[in-house]
């Protein structure tokens, strides 16, 4: 007996492993610049991240400089990417902006209205941005 995950021998592994494929788990990067701090988010920003994303949030309100998040590989957001936008958002000095939104994400912030509390940046950011160190939180 197969399951859905096999292949038959006219089925190539690639194929059957492309589209059998769970998400992409979600990670969170820090990564300090000389004017701002960039979190980029990438994959599934879900409850299985909660822990990396108060971290972020920590390092972030520490550090206490303008704060940009790069959500560009965001597969799937859920309320606790949501309730992280917010945070930050209220904890920040400054007001925080998300780079390169794409739509699975946008819907989340109409609906919440979270994205009137961001500046969200249409595009690339067309700011230079000078990383000074990493901290990866994943």
């Amino acid at each position: 007996m197969r399951d859905g995950n096999s292949t038959t021998p006219d089925e190539p592994a690639d194929a059957a492993g492309a589209a059998g494929a769970a998400g992409e788990p979600g990670a969170v990067h820090v990564i300090v610049g000389t004017d701002s701090t960039r979190i980029v988010l990438s994959g599934e920003v879900d409850a299985d991240l909660a822990s990396e994303l108060q971290e972020a949030t920590a390092e972030a309100e520490h550090l206490g400089l303008p704060i940009e998040v790069d959500a560009h590989h965001v597969t799937f957001m859920d309320s606790s990417g949501v309730a992280f936008l917010a945070r930050l958002s209220i904890r920040s000095q400054h007001r925080v902006r998300l780079l390169r939104v794409p739509p699975t994400v946008r819907f989340l912030l109409e609906v919440t209205r979270i994205g009137e509390l961001l500046d969200v940046v249409d595009g690339d950011d067309d700011r230079e941005f000078q990383p000074v160190g990493d901290t990866t939180t994943d």
